[in-house]
């Protein structure tokens, strides 16, 4: 569901601004591209990153978007996984505060998506609290074929309209789909709609 995945971009923007990762992400980027003997102009050109802002993150100057890692991580043909690796062996353990947790907005700005997720999971796993004002949409394009998505509702109603197909579901009800096509989430009725949105990557191919 996140912004720039694999096979699939959704139509949302990430207006959070929060700091996602720790200081450690700077050292890594900049360990990687020295062993492949790239310039920050050359990583920039590669990854559509701008060369300022690579700069920024090797200087840890700056919290850069999972849009922006996923760019970065791509062009140094690793996972996101290995750019985001400590060189540490230290007791793992992580507390993120509201300010800091990046929100993704659709594009009538009337649905927040909180990224609740663990970032080293957005390759295969994503989970979203979706807080939406009635009459609300989200508009997605496909993710990478065999991809599934589990919208699980708190309150107010939702449906999802798939292939012109449409489903709605009340509080205490679930909607898993094939989201590896087109799909429509919308808050509909009076009220507004919270709900928690899973998405699994590369999941099983379904026939």
């Amino acid at each position: 569901m996140a912004g720039d995945n694999e096979g699939g971009r959704e139509r949302i923007r990430d207006d959070s601004g929060a700091q996602l990762l720790s200081g450690q992400l700077g050292k890594t980027v900049q360990r990687l591209r020295k062993a492949y003997n790239l310039s920050l102009s050359e990583l920039a050109e590669q990854s559509g990153v701008a060369k300022s802002i690579i700069s920024q993150i090797e200087r840890n100057e700056t919290n850069p978007t999972l849009a922006t890692i996923w760019r970065l991580s791509q062009a140094l043909d690793v996972s996101i996984d290995r750019v985001l690796t400590s060189d540490t062996d230290e007791p793992f353990i992580e507390k993120i505060s509201r300010p800091d947790t990046p929100i993704l907005v659709s594009d009538d700005g009337k649905m927040r998506l909180s990224i609740i997720g663990w970032i080293k999971t957005v390759e295969w796993l994503q989970w979203y609290d979706v807080r939406a004002e009635p009459g609300s949409v989200l508009d997605s394009d496909a993710h990478q074929r065999g991809s599934v998505e589990s919208l699980s509702v708190l309150e107010g109603v939702f449906e999802v309209e798939i292939a012109g197909i449409v489903h709605e579901a009340r509080a205490g009800e679930s909607l898993r789909y094939r989201c590896d096509r087109p799909h429509i989430v919308r808050c509909v009725g009076d009220a507004p709609g919270r709900a928690v949105m899973v998405c699994i990557l590369k999941a099983a191919v379904m026939d």
